[in-house]
């Protein structure tokens, strides 16, 4: 019985002692895991610089829809991969839907080596007409 109370203690200071490491390590740094492809592409999305097209200028504009709800869609929307082109070369073209409050929104974004170009900004109820 005391062999096996001094394994037990001495597992959980090993495992404290990793636990601590690995709060060490990756503490500081942004650590990630994206495994699914929607994640993936808005991850690298989001590392690129991100620029406006002067269509999409021209609706912010006009419309009560502003670069933060842009942002939004880009960092939390979903890739609709059956209207997207992920061949293209040298540049990929994704079509994302806005999720949640901005469900309505839909951007194409063009995907360079260095840029994402967000292409076209429109609103699912403008699709229908």
């Amino acid at each position: 019985m005391d062999d096996m109370k001094t394994r037990f203690t001495l597992y959980g200071f090993g495992f404290a002692i990793g636990i601590v490491l690995v709060f060490f390590f990756l503490g500081g740094k942004k650590a990630s895991c994206n495994w699914l492809p929607n994640d993936r592409i808005l991850n690298i999305i989001s590392q690129k610089k991100i620029m406006l097209s002067e269509d999409v200028k021209e609706v912010l504009l006009s419309t009560p829809t502003d670069s933060l709800d842009v942002m939004q869609v880009l960092n939390r929307g979903e890739i609709d991969f059956s209207k997207s082109q992920v061949k293209n070369d040298p540049c990929r073209n994704y079509w994302i839907e806005g999720s949640g409050d901005l469900k309505e929104l839909v951007i194409t974004v063009e995907l360079c080596d260095s840029t994402a170009l967000v292409k076209t900004l429109t609103r699912k109820t403008e699709e229908k007409k």
